[in-house]
């Protein structure tokens, strides 16, 4: 199935929002509630999996809804489709302050792009979604990241979120160990695992964590500078418990002084 060919504009800088363009009878596919705006003319209706196979049974469908609820998403996707007799605009918006990244998957090895599990925003009909299952058992159990992704498959544009800023590299048979988490997406034919970051020293006191992700072989990987995980541990230092905590040691020093 060939996808559809979308255009698009990325419109802001910290928080990006993508807009589609749909000729008629185009369609876009989407994380239900994803969705920022939509013009007249467009209709979206909620389905199992991503359309890439209409004569799948019923079966097949809810096993490919299932899939999906490993990666913590749901268990639908919504299709936008342009039903109007000229161009209109939808538009998306991800979850958490960041960059859209767009990825023309006929320019990635194998039309297949691996993505972390909550990095999929949305694609053009025809992007076929799937699970992927990280070999290497260590990456799920010890770095907390990695060990159910997304794939992606296609010939069409697909748009995926990073958080902060993002750096794409290539790597030509090469090794780049990064902080877990901060690994966007990667082409398949480069090999991911989770390694112990160092010496136990190193691990204990070098504040780098006790895991680093490994990206090893040859071709493209993208890496954000602020994934949520790390963005929520920030803000919980200035969280009502935290302050309470601090109040009460404050309190406590307080306390001495007073006698």
């Amino acid at each position: 199935m060939y996808s559809h060919e979308i255009d698009y504009k990325i419109i802001g800088e910290d928080i990006q929002i993508v807009e589609i363009e749909l000729d008629p009878n185009e369609t876009v596919i989407a994380e239900a509630g994803s969705m920022l705006f939509m013009e007249d003319g467009i209709q979206f209706e909620t389905k199992m999996g991503d359309g890439t196979n209409p004569n799948q049974s019923i079966m097949g469908k809810i096993f490919q809804a299932g899939t999906r609820l490993l990666t913590g998403e749901s268990l639908f996707m919504t299709h936008f489709t342009n039903r109007g007799y000229g161009k209109r605009k939808v538009a998306f918006a991800a979850p958490y302050p960041g960059t859209v990244m767009p990825i023309d998957l006929r320019n990635i090895y194998g039309n297949t792009l691996i993505v972390q599990k909550d990095g999929f925003l949305c694609a053009a009909m025809g992007t076929k979604l799937s699970i992927h299952f990280n070999q290497r058992l260590g990456s799920g159990l010890f770095g907390g990241e990695g060990f159910i992704l997304q794939k992606l498959q296609g010939d069409g544009l697909a748009f995926v979120h990073a958080g902060g800023v993002v750096i794409e590299r290539q790597l030509n048979n090469e090794t780049l160990r990064v902080d877990t988490g901060c690994v966007v997406a990667f082409e398949p034919s480069v090999n991911f695992s989770v390694q112990r970051s160092g010496s136990l020293k190193s691990m204990v006191f070098g504040g780098e964590g006790i895991f680093l992700a490994t990206l090893q072989g040859t071709g493209k990987c993208w890496i954000q500078s602020m994934p949520i995980s790390k963005l929520v541990d920030r803000l919980s230092i200035y969280g009502p418990q935290s302050r309470k905590e601090s109040g009460s040691v404050l309190g406590g020093l307080g306390n001495l002084f007073e006698d």
